[in-house]
């Protein structure tokens, strides 16, 4: 039996609630943290007194009951697939944990960013610019800056802390992933990333780091400093003035948007790459470390490597392109790729240097994107050979362009 690997894509629209349909959105939104956070405790409460945990079915049969009491009849008005969902992600956030592959789960806050899911029974309408969803009488609007075909699988709505409405769409366009070229050094690119430029390949293309955050850290700090004030004095327990919260959307608005424009900039350097070469090799960096130094740790969260490599991976099987992957301890900037002299002296402020042994002149960057694609292949004989990437398999994931 030979197993066909079919492709999904998340297409993600802006949605523009009218004043009612936002209160219902919200209803969504409470409902089903309050769903959450109830099966959570459940979780807790039971693994205390008999040492095993309820499962999420037992939790679900719970529901019919919790709506016709008085004090939570309000779940009735929230669509009952979207409950069932969020009980469903807290099985999996619990069954990670004891497989000690992810944290406990955390009780959810209506501060952080919401979000709600509808398996089923939504529809679009591409022409007429709206969305009809469970619970909302009436369409509400949405800008389509594209369109997709195929079958629409489930269905996210969030709304951020700047208080903008979100729907991101799973589709099953029913197409197979394209087959991979055969893997040749000669069509590979390396590709070494980094702060002052962004990325360098083996073959001299240097992309620049547009450092967002940077551009919009004064912004930023004034903002910060305004809301600070505004705090200021303020017991504990009493609200912040209308002040206040304007400064609060402000910054959160500022926030989004320089999130929006890395996640802009990453979505169209990736696809330019995997479009552009037949296979890219890359380095393991272990980001989570390398935030640890404080005098790093902005220019590194700022650039988002990790965002950028779980786009390479998801986009190579969509285009059908070959992604390589080497480890964090091989050969890099500081080996010649000339003979393989190592320059243990190499210093982080040294941009170019002169290898000893043959006299090449490197630039340190160009140098070790050329490392990476040669030693992507050190052991490897053809295309049978290449081992899948580190980030995963996932193909659901936002369709940037």
């Amino acid at each position: 039996m030979t197993y066909i690997n079919y492709m999904y894509k998340s297409y993600k629209y802006r949605l523009y609630p009218s004043k009612d349909q936002r209160v219902l959105l919200q209803s969504h939104f409470g409902s089903v943290r309050w769903v959450y956070n109830y099966g959570l405790s459940r979780k807790i409460e039971s693994y205390k007194t008999t040492g095993k945990s309820m499962s999420r079915y037992d939790i679900q049969s719970e529901l019919p009951k919790l709506k016709l009491n008085s004090d939570t009849v309000w779940l009735r008005d929230v669509n009952s697939q979207s409950l069932q969902a969020t009980l469903l992600h807290l099985e999996t956030a619990y069954n990670k944990f004891f497989r000690k592959s992810g944290w406990f789960p955390k009780f959810k806050s209506k501060k952080s960013k919401q979000s709600f899911e509808l398996p089923s029974n939504v529809r679009v309408d591409f022409d007429t610019g709206v969305i009809k969803i469970p619970k909302v009488k009436d369409p509400i609007k949405c800008i389509f800056h594209r369109k997709f075909e195929g079958d629409v699988r489930t269905c996210h709505i969030t709304c951020t802390k700047a208080g903008n409405y979100y729907i991101s769409i799973l589709v099953d366009d029913g197409n197979r992933l394209p087959n991979k070229p055969p893997v040749t050094i000669s069509t590979a690119t390396g590709i070494d990333v980094g702060i002052k430029n962004f990325l360098i390949t083996s073959d001299g293309n240097v992309v620049n780091n547009p450092r967002h955050f940077l551009s919009s850290h004064q912004k930023l700090k004034r903002l910060q400093r305004s809301f600070s004030r505004k705090m200021r004095g303020l017991r504990q327990g009493e609200s912040s003035s209308v002040n206040a919260e304007k400064t609060k959307n402000k910054l959160q608005k500022l926030h989004e948007h320089v999130a929006n424009q890395r996640k802009d900039f990453l979505h169209k350097i990736s696809t330019k790459l995997i479009r552009e070469n037949q296979t890219i090799c890359i380095e393991d960096l272990c980001i989570k470390d390398m935030m640890k130094n404080k005098y790093l740790s902005n220019s590194i969260s700022d650039v988002g490597w990790g965002m950028f490599f779980d786009m390479l991976e998801y986009k190579s099987e969509w285009y059908g392109t070959n992604l390589l992957t080497i480890g964090r301890f091989d050969p890099s900037s500081k080996t010649c790729s000339n003979c393989g002299h190592i320059k243990h002296d190499l210093k982080l402020s040294d941009r170019e240097w002169t290898c000893t042994s043959c006299n090449s002149l490197h630039d340190r960057d160009v140098n070790a994107a050329i490392n990476i694609r040669d030693f992507a292949f050190v052991g490897r004989r053809d295309s049978s050979e290449v081992k899948p990437v580190r980030y995963g398999t996932s193909l659901e994931a936002s369709a940037g362009n």
